[in-house]
């Protein structure tokens, strides 16, 4: 696995940006393991219904209201409303998100090809505190 050491900032001008036909608007940030979208959906749309085979989609909601529909197993539409703060895991969900209101809604959206293991605690613990009086790369020596 490649270590990335050094600290990167991508700008909005590092982003492609699409204006969907559905209307949202998107600012996808690629990187080679996964990818962050930062997205703002118009007034009174609805996004075309879809699902993920292969990838984890996780969105954060930044401002405004999203109307969340997905099919359940016994294909019956479930729909809940999320607001600002409010996470939504997709999983391999049938899905669309429709904001319903008369503001604009962003959200942030994670994508990720996850491979089954449980890294919980690996997250969790990964924190090193760095002593800048004796400054050393831990990493360098893998």
């Amino acid at each position: 696995m490649e270590s990335n050491k050094e600290l990167h900032i991508s700008t909005i001008n590092d982003s492609i940006y699409v204006a969907k036909s559905n209307g949202t608007q998107v600012n996808y940030f690629l990187f080679p393991e996964y990818e962050i979208h930062y997205n703002r959906i118009a007034p009174h749309t609805i996004q075309e219904w879809h699902f993920h085979q292969y990838i984890e989609e996780t969105l954060i909601i930044v401002s405004g209201k999203l109307n969340c529909k997905w099919i359940k197993s016994d294909k019956q539409i479930e729909e809940m409303t999320v607001q600002k703060n409010d996470v939504i895991r997709v999983g391999n969900s049938i899905h669309t998100f429709e904001n319903n209101t008369d503001e604009d809604t962003e959200f942030i959206v994670f994508r990720f090809v996850p491979d089954g293991h449980d890294k919980k605690q690996l997250i969790k613990n990964d924190k090193h505190i760095v002593d800048l009086n004796n400054l050393n790369f831990p990493l360098d020596k893998q």
